[in-house]
């Protein structure tokens, strides 16, 4: 894994672009470091939660291992996209832009098609601690892929004018999506390793 596929490189060209890359970089960090404060608030819920004595083991459904592909493949494609747009490849962008979109469409499917999985084994939002916690952290982190799409869909109507002045608009979609694929890695670990016999050994470690 490169530092270029972790942090895509913004190049604005030169002028008023220079300013506006600068400053909407600088808001992207800081908008990411609100959303790890919040995941991380909830991380530490869950811990909490997972530590009494009504907790059991979430058996999470298989489609998961299907909608992490689906965003891993989002993220690179997305990182090829903004290499891409620096080459100033119009046609090369606009498919890979197209194809990470639907990328991150598909995760979203795929995540529904897991809540309907938990849904028809009779795990409802409100009863298990573990069941209650997946359904929140998965609606919250589809809601900011969601987010995602709409910059992307923007971004997907100005691509001709992102290879003129470096592409910097779709590198900073490819960062937003790949803080979104470490976030997901994150909570599923989370989800599937947090049993309540480790939430117990580390709530009493603390």
């Amino acid at each position: 894994m490169t530092a270029a596929w972790i942090a895509p490189r913004i190049d604005a060209g030169t002028g008023p672009g220079v300013a506006r890359a600068g400053a909407a970089s600088i808001g992207l960090w800081v908008f990411m470091g609100v959303v790890t404060a919040l995941f991380s608030l909830f991380a530490t819920a869950y811990l909490m939660r997972m530590n009494s004595s009504d907790a059991v083991t979430l058996a999470l459904p298989w489609q998961l291992w299907t909608s992490t592909a689906l965003l891993v493949a989002g993220s690179m494609t997305l990182q090829r996209a903004s290499a891409a747009a620096r080459r100033a490849d119009a046609l090369r962008t606009r498919r890979l832009l197209l194809v990470g979109g639907l990328c991150a469409i598909a995760f979203l499917c795929a995540q529904l098609w897991a809540w309907n999985a938990l849904l028809n084994a009779q795990v409802m939002p409100a009863g298990n601690p573990a069941g209650s916690f997946f359904y929140l952290l998965t609606a919250m982190h589809g809601l900011h892929v969601a987010g995602g799409l709409i910059a992307w869909a923007w971004v997907m109507r100005t691509f001709r004018r992102e290879t003129i002045d470096g592409g910097w608009r779709i590198a900073l979609c490819a960062r937003y999506w790949h803080f979104m694929l470490a976030v997901w890695l994150a909570l599923f670990a989370l989800l599937a390793w947090v049993t309540p016999e480790v939430a117990r050994f580390v709530c009493g470690a603390v």
